[in-house]
């Protein structure tokens, strides 16, 4: 069975995916690019987990009776 090993980076602040084929995937807290995961390639590089893992802010939901005008 696969273990999780890293934190889930679509759900980090420092996430994004670059224009660059050969490196689709970003992390500005590392400011590097690489071709998978970035906590998978701290994790290959340093043998540690992701230690810069920040919760993206969720928008606060509307409620339908909300309206704005």
């Amino acid at each position: 069975m696969h273990e999780k090993v890293g934190p889930d980076c679509n759900s980090c602040k420092h996430f994004y995916v670059t224009w660059d084929a050969a490196f689709p995937y970003g992390c500005k807290g590392f400011q590097m690019k690489t071709k998978r995961c970035p906590s998978m390639s701290v994790l290959h590089a340093s043998g540690t987990k992701c230690m810069l893992f920040l919760q993206k802010k969720r928008p606060a939901q509307r409620r339908p009776d909300d309206r704005r005008i």
